[in-house]
């Protein structure tokens, strides 16, 4: 889409009454394939072209999307959106990023576009490669298929405040689920992969052949007696812990009082060994942008530092309610105005492997899946549905399953001990994680 469409919406929104304006859009497309058993399950392609406009009048603000780009449709667009201004309540937060936090736009390459395209023929080799790796291991008795898509998008942005910019990105992605054992006996296992550029994903063969092997791990899982000890977060599932976290340190929750790390500014709410890193520069990250969705130049920060909370995430909006400056992190779609989001979150690694955290753990539970998690977001109360491998005397001695896991986040942020294994799987990644001394709900 031409970036001048968007600066005359802007234009033609301000000439009609608006104090402030913004024009944003939206291109995607994508390609997926499917394969179960040998044969194509489904092939499925997707084009979209979407325009949001948010315009400001006093205090007021309304914003609307649509996919009719003609002439005739921006106009019902700018009509709509201005109406539905006037008519708006007084927001005294409202208003757009100010000129000297906005980003040039096009001032950093992060190599988030991957120019070769793959067709359907592509991914369905990838996709069955996958699912025959699974099917060879000993032990793998059907499966429920394997998957891979590829998709490009644009975005682009144009405020009156002075910002234009436009990013381009592609994601490439491989998937294989495995069942093992037979009748009531079966288990399932799955492994998937995504990367900006398809030569960054791990091979068909691994992604089919680690969804196998953790199928065949979880044959005889059993159910334990409701107990208390040591918790192992698997690397690749981890991550998970830290979704509250960016929620408990968003700036509208802050503002409007919901969250339980309110008072912990400046405090420490990790162990003294950890730090969490968001890095939007991350080269070929899945979370990388060199401006947020305000127009707001992006740069690395560590949230918590040496176990320290160091800021909120805050838009524009919640930054101007706590009486503070965005850090940048506004996140939008391009019917309503920003919210907040993270972009490369990761803990940095400890000193011990996963065996060496069960070796020091001696007896627990190591996590390998997690389901249904509940949240009291004032509190910090935290559980959740798990399965996984018991360990004994610093080894693993059975599989387990129909577990709950459950604790305060406040302590449990406090006695986390990361291991060593950090692996980059996404825009939110942690080594294995040990917690000693949880409830464990079972039988």
């Amino acid at each position: 889409m031409d970036v001048g469409l968007l600066e005359d919406l802007v234009s033609k929104a301000l000439a009609s009454g608006a104090d402030g304006a913004e024009a944003a859009f939206a291109e995607r497309q994508s390609l997926s394939v499917s394969v179960r058993l040998g044969s194509l399950e489904e092939v499925e392609r997707e084009e979209s072209r979407d325009l949001g406009l948010r315009v400001f009048m006093g205090r007021r603000q309304a914003a609307v999307s649509g996919s009719d780009l003609s002439s005739e449709g921006r106009a019902k667009l700018l009509d709509r959106v201005l109406a539905m201004a006037r008519l708006a309540p007084e927001d005294p937060y409202a208003g757009l990023a100010s000129a000297e936090r906005l980003g040039k736009g096009t001032d950093r390459d992060l190599d988030l576009f991957d120019p070769g395209e793959p067709d359907a023929q592509a991914l369905e080799a990838r996709a069955r490669a996958a699912e025959d790796a699974a099917l060879a291991v000993a032990g793998v008795t059907n499966t429920n298929g394997g998957s891979a898509s590829w998709s490009a998008s644009s975005w682009g942005l144009v405020t009156s405040g002075g910002f234009r910019g436009v990013q381009k990105a592609t994601s490439s992605s491989l998937s294989a689920q495995a069942i093992a054992g037979e009748g009531s006996a079966m288990e399932q296992g799955a492994e998937g992969r995504s990367a900006r550029w398809t030569e960054d994903l791990p091979s068909a063969e691994s992604i089919g052949s680690e969804a196998a092997r953790r199928a065949v791990a979880s044959l005889g899982a059993r159910k334990v007696a409701s107990t208390t000890a040591a918790v192992i977060f698997e690397n690749r599932l981890a991550g998970q812990l830290l979704g509250p976290l960016i929620g408990a340190i968003s700036g509208p929750a802050v503002a409007r009082g919901v969250s339980f790390l309110k008072d912990r500014l400046g405090k420490p709410v990790f162990g003294r060994d950890l730090t969490v890193r968001d890095d939007p520069h991350r080269v070929r990250g899945l979370g990388s942008a060199p401006f947020d969705d305000e127009g707001v130049a992006t740069r690395p920060m560590d949230i918590i530092a040496e176990g320290v909370l160091t800021t909120w995430l805050l838009n524009s909006s919640s930054a101007r309610q706590l009486g503070l400056q965005t850090t940048g992190h506004a996140s939008r779609g391009l019917a309503g105005p920003p919210g907040v989001g993270h972009s490369n979150l990761t803990m940095l690694p400890g000193s011990m492997d996963q065996n060496e955290l069960m070796r020091s753990a001696d007896t627990g539970v190591l996590v390998t899946s997690m389901f249904g998690p509940s949240l009291n977001g004032n509190t910090g109360d935290w559980s959740v549905g798990c399965s996984g491998v018991w360990f004994e005397g610093g080894e693993a001695a059975y599989p387990v399953t129909e577990i709950t896991i459950a604790g305060n986040l406040l302590d449990i942020y406090q006695r986390l001990v990361p291991g060593s294994d950090l692996e980059i799987r996404g825009s939110v990644n942690a080594p294995s994680l040990l917690v000693d001394d949880l409830t464990i709900a079972g039988r």
